[in-house]
């Protein structure tokens, strides 16, 4: 989708921290970032929220992502949180799936 800022982070034409990408998935690092290490993973295909994916199987494959980058990329061993905002409601700022990864500190509640 050429109006989704997300959309054209994962096919390059706008700049991001890039940390990881495969054919399926892009992460890159928040611009505002609540923790240490605070990156965001997104599937390349465009869905606006966790509510309108239908595909049990992308999902699954979205986090087995996550907790890939999360060990392997980002080396967050002691620990780390992962959080969907899901519509306006729920904080989602930007409409295009996100997954949000922070560590590299103990989180509060």
């Amino acid at each position: 989708m050429s109006d989704c800022l997300f959309c054209n982070i994962a096919s390059g034409a706008i700049a991001s921290g890039k940390v990881f990408e495969d054919d399926d998935v892009f992460a890159f690092k928040d611009i505002h970032p609540k923790a240490p290490t605070h990156v965001l993973v997104i599937p390349k295909i465009h869905i606006a929220t966790l509510a309108d994916c239908d595909n049990p199987a992308m999902l699954g494959m979205l986090m087995d992502r996550v907790r890939m980058i999360a060990d392997d990329v980002l080396h967050l061993a002691a620990g780390y949180r992962v959080v969907i905002n899901v519509r306006e409601g729920g904080g989602q700022e930007v409409f295009h799936l996100h997954i949000h990864i922070l560590g590299g500190k103990k989180l509060p509640f």
